[in-house]
């Protein structure tokens, strides 16, 4: 099954939602993604009997890694209010009750239809046709808890709610960002395409509370070279207090429309709106003010503006660090 991981005549790993290039290694997975196949995959089961034997209490203070470890629920369950526990039901109460709660509705966009990026594309297509056929189209779904605030952001800003590179974008690039995410530890496997734009040239800056061991070195298991030695990524760290982010790139902003050259005028006359609104929110950001949020020194930041200013291809990467906070 492992070896069905991420190829193009497999399936997409449950782990994370890093994209893969044309070439694939034979073991195109990481750690994280062959533990992710293993619960998918477990002959476990979750029985109405584990459910009897644990009341809401003791589920709310299991870990994670142990509810996986239970295995697969067997049929539906339900919560009745006040209950302390889960119990099991028949398919057809499972339909009876989401049928009396939807028909007791003043309005179908009193509905949400949840759903998440582990269903497939044919369950998930199954349902916004009921969600419609039903009258509303509230289909959100676990994006919408991870992304939806840089997704906005980002669809203000831009106009498009997701990423605007490919991972080709990412080995050519000059200068590369990595703030709010520890990629060694939650998608190991964008180590690679780190280590590959490293060796192209490429500068890193990790914006992060944690030192990182991957960022620091990764040791790529692909190859010799990789498994005896390691390549360092970052060539600079910026161990920023939590919180610190917007006040760091506020100023970082401020820094480079100061600077001489940095700005296209004729793009931002031509192909940009609220661009004074803009200038004149990085103009209040203060130094000292900045590094108190921050918690980093005046020297990390002029460093990490003189690798910014340097650069003509720059990616900045973030993840839940950012979007949560």
């Amino acid at each position: 099954t492992l070896l069905k991981v991420n190829q193009k005549d497999g399936f997409d790993c449950p782990g994370c939602a890093w994209p893969e290039g044309d070439k694939r290694h034979t073991a195109e997975f990481c750690e994280n993604g062959a533990k992710a196949v293993a619960e998918e995959a477990t002959l476990r089961r979750v029985t109405p009997d584990f459910f009897a034997a644990h009341p809401l209490t003791d589920l709310a203070e299991r870990s994670g890694y142990w509810l996986g470890q239970q295995g697969r629920i067997t049929q539906p369950v339900y919560l009745p209010e006040g209950a302390d526990r889960y119990e099991a039901v028949t398919w057809e109460r499972a339909f009876a009750i989401i049928a009396e709660e939807l028909t007791a509705l003043d309005s179908p966009d009193e509905a949400l239809f949840y759903t998440s990026g582990r269903t497939s594309n044919e369950a998930a297509f199954l349902l916004q046709l009921f969600a419609r056929e039903f009258g509303t189209n509230n289909l959100p779904d676990c994006s919408n808890m991870c992304h939806e605030s840089s997704g906005s952001a980002l669809t203000e800003t831009i106009g498009v709610g997701k990423g605007s590179v490919s991972l080709e974008d990412l080995h050519q690039a000059d200068l590369i960002i990595v703030a709010g995410q520890n990629p060694g530890t939650n998608h190991p496997r964008m180590l690679s395409a780190l280590e590959r734009a490293k060796r192209s040239g490429a500068k890193i800056i990790s914006v992060n509370p944690l030192p990182e061991a991957g960022m620091e070195r990764f040791k790529n298991p692909q190859t010799p070279h990789g498994m005896l030695k390691g390549t360092p990524l970052n060539d600079l760290f910026l161990q920023i207090r939590i919180g610190g982010d917007q006040a760091l790139f506020r100023l970082l902003n401020k820094l480079i429309l100061a600077s001489d050259g940095a700005v296209d005028t004729a793009f931002v006359t031509e192909h940009t709106h609220g661009y004074e609104e803009f200038a004149k929110a990085a103009d209040a950001a203060d130094w000292d003010e900045t590094l108190r949020a921050t918690g980093l020194a005046r020297a990390e930041i002029e460093q990490a503006l003189a690798l910014v200013l340097a650069s003509k291809r720059t990616i900045v990467c973030w993840a839940m660090g950012l979007t949560q906070h």
